[in-house]
């Protein structure tokens, strides 16, 4: 497919995403926001509304997914705002697990959203919080793909079929539990915004006029931000970059030696790359320190390579959707049977977006060359995606890069690298759209056409939306206790231990009280003293355990215990205990 000249007039929905960027308001003065990125914004954010929906029709009572991990990290966005307003020195130290310590470390923190949590308070706010937080990701994950498309050269077409296709694919439904897992935006972001700082796409390569100095600041920051989220997709941006930067370095360096002169770079760029990736670096290697204390405090975190082994998917599930899938989610029932984990191993990122992706190595906006480099780059992740299933031991492979890099044997999921493999095919299929529409616009000018090239444009945008539609339940949150406002802390919630701690972790959003319940990438030894010590309470032995560790008080939920050790505490005796017990509105406080 050749590429328009310079001098030529780009094709209806073909700008250059340069010339947009540089628009200037009447006058010359400052600078506004293209007509293009307005329109962007509100549509991805209109359509992360309809595309989430039913999330928003009750944010205060229900949440997306289930009521496991999402009333989890609804507490963790809630204790990071709460923390750094109140006491930023405590911020590791969290109100859960009592009394642990650098307990707010026990998963991917979600840190970055800490702006977030400081608006508004208490139960109610942190679950509206999440819920708006959830469909501002997709929106944002839209927008992050649509920007990266339209630097590497795609024009809008090809910028919104690769940011549907990557921010709705099929294989992130099975993760709507996971908000740390679908934050994803500020990887294509990121990346976005330090190509078009260094003056680079896919369709031209390095343009020195297009550099933009400030703009490569900018990535550095989103992408430090992007690490704040969690590591556990947020590593492998790192060694990207990491390897990015040793690759254009050699380059630049190849290039000096053999034209035996200084490709142009600038001094002003440079002192971005340098400050930006130092704020980069400092925020991973900071967040990495307080990683390690945890693993120091609690060797048991320590995660080995037996669990990449358990979650490796086979080859078939890349063409497997989760069951929340609209389209695929039924016809695919019988393929996610043979799957022995099908959160993490129904990887289809779209029907569509690998056909598209496919023909666009024949036909699209970019050279052959960076055409092979994208589709060597989705089957190298595709690979690695396999883990272990990869020629059996994945070695050559996953399992190699977590024996080798640091921190890479915490990434227990090989198939997340699905994040990249189809980012990949949305850059592929961007410019096999891109190439359509110009191809159809050089053709001929006349109106009917360029409405026909238009509808023929729609179907590929319309089928990657289609197969975005969710299916995800939106379970009731069940609300706390008000007994839990009233008792002592530090307190301890029965029955303890499994998801109904993770409920607990949100219940306590009503002024943060201390609990020593609590659940996160793994149990620290003192939770199964603890339920060990009070299976029998009340009784002299727990009432004496919980004491010396400095429990004040024990809130009870009778209607919550059946089938666990604490079935029927409401009809324990505690005469005798020194303890005190009154029933609020079905729940039990005992006073220690």
């Amino acid at each position: 497919m050749n590429v328009r000249s310079a001098g030529a007039r780009p094709p209806a929905g073909s700008a250059s995403p340069d010339q947009i960027s540089d628009e200037r308001p009447p006058g010359g003065r400052g600078r506004r926001i293209p007509r293009e990125w307005v329109l962007a914004i509100v549509g991805s954010l209109l359509l992360a509304v309809a595309l989430t929906w039913p999330t928003l029709r009750h944010p205060a009572t229900t949440i997306p997914g289930d009521l496991g991990d999402p009333t989890l990290q609804a507490w963790q966005v809630a204790w990071s705002g709460h923390a750094l307003l109140s006491n930023p020195l405590g911020l590791w130290d969290s109100n859960t697990f009592y009394p642990e310590k650098y307990t707010y470390a026990y998963s991917d923190t979600l840190l970055g959203y800490a702006p977030a949590g400081m608006l508004g308070s208490g139960f109610e706010a942190a679950v509206v919080r999440y819920n708006v937080l959830y469909v501002l990701l997709h929106a944002l994950a839209f927008l992050g793909a649509y920007a990266l498309a339209r630097q590497l050269g795609a024009n809008r077409w090809g910028g919104a079929v690769a940011g549907v296709a990557w921010a709705y694919a099929p294989w992130r439904l099975a993760h709507s539990g996971h908000l740390n897992i679908l934050s994803s935006g500020g990887i294509a972001l990121a990346l976005a915004m330090l190509a078009r700082g260094h003056g680079w796409s896919l369709r031209h390569g390095y343009r020195p006029e297009r550099r933009r100095p400030g703009w490569a600041l900018a990535g550095w920051l989103v992408a430090a931000w992007q690490i704040s989220l969690g590591f556990g997709i947020g590593l492998p941006l790192v060694y990207f970059l990491l390897a990015a930067v040793l690759v254009a370095a050699g380059c630049y360096g190849w290039s000096w030696w053999r034209r035996r002169e200084r490709p142009p770079f600038g001094r002003r760029l440079l002192l971005a790359d340098l400050a930006g990736g130092a704020a980069f670096g400092a925020v991973t290697v900071l967040l990495g320190l307080v990683y390690l204390r945890v693993v120091d405090l609690n060797p048991q975190a320590q995660r080995t390579l037996d669990w990449t082994k358990m979650f490796s998917p086979p080859l078939m599930g890349f063409l497997v959707a989760p069951g929340d899938s609209w389209v695929w989610g039924e016809r695919h029932a019988a393929a996610r049977e043979q799957l022995s984990w099908p959160p993490e191993m129904a990887l289809l990122p779209g029907m569509t977006l690998i056909g598209l992706a496919a023909a666009g190595l024949f036909v699209s906006a970019y050279p052959l060359r960076r055409r092979i480099a994208l589709g060597v780059g989705v089957l190298g992740t595709v690979l690695l995606g396999l883990g272990a299933t990869l020629g059996g031991d994945g070695d050559p492979g996953y399992l190699t890069l977590s024996r080798l890099l640091p921190g890479w044997d915490a990434l227990r999921t090989p198939g997340r690298m699905m994040h990249w493999t189809s980012l990949l095919l949305a850059m592929l299929a961007a410019g096999l759209v891109t190439a359509l529409a110009e191809s159809s616009g050089r053709a001929t000018n006349r109106r009917r056409a360029r409405v026909l090239t238009t509808l023929v444009l729609l179907v590929p945008l319309a089928l990657v939306t289609v197969e975005g539609v969710n299916r995800t339940p939106h379970p009731a949150v069940p609300r706390p206790p008000a007994a839990l406002r009233a008792a002592p802390d530090p307190i301890l919630v029965l029955p303890a231990g499994g998801i109904g701690d993770l409920n607990y972790m949100l219940w306590t959003t009503d002024g943060f009280p201390r609990v020593t319940n609590g659940l996160g990438g793994f149990e620290p030894v003192s939770q199964a003293r603890t339920r060990a010590a009070v299976a029998s309470f009340p009784d002299p032995g727990s009432v004496a355990y919980l004491r010396g560790i400095g429990v004040r008080s024990v809130v009870a939920v009778p209607s919550r215990t059946a089938g666990t050790p604490w079935e029927g505490i409401e009809s324990r005796p505690v005469d005798g205990l020194g303890i005190t017990r009154e029933d609020r509105d079905g729940t039990l406080v005992y006073r220690l």
